[in-house]
């Protein structure tokens, strides 16, 4: 199956591209492909590509990558929808719905068990309880 691919020429820290054709069995570094269709510097976002070599080897079947896709997408060689990308594939977890379930208590119940709670006295501690606070005693020098 062919492709239309980038393989990256540019030097450290200066990116710029070649638009191929290539089989998709070969990497992109392999320097193996059938044709140049144009070029992308990715610093300055220009793209020089071979309208017409695209449209021919797109109709003879080629597949062109993610990102040579947004390019000819956004050069009106290809009409579609822009692919997106993610940083990292996220886990989609379904989250059950909480319900809670109220109860039904009547307030005038309430309210009396309330009302003998505050009429009550409170506790009184035994006296046997009660510890005497310690005095400290004075140091004599």
């Amino acid at each position: 199956m062919l492709m239309i691919r980038l393989q990256r020429v540019g030097r450290t820290n200066d990116p710029s591209f070649r638009l191929v054709v290539t089989d998709k069995q070969n990497g992109p570094q392999s320097g193996k492909f059938l044709e140049v269709l144009g070029s992308y510097n990715a610093r300055f976002g220009k793209a020089e590509l071979k309208s017409e070599r695209i449209k021919h080897w797109l109709t003879h079947g080629a597949q062109p990558s993610d990102t040579a896709k947004n390019i000819l997408i956004s050069h009106k060689l290809m009409e579609g929808d822009k692919t997106t990308f993610a940083n990292k594939p996220q886990k989609i977890v379904e989250v059950a719905p909480v319900v809670e379930q109220k109860e039904e208590k009547p307030t005038e119940e309430v309210s009396t068990e309330r009302e003998e709670e505050t009429t009550t006295e409170p506790e009184t501690i035994p006296t046997e309880l009660v510890l005497p606070e310690e005095v400290p005693e004075e140091k004599k020098d």
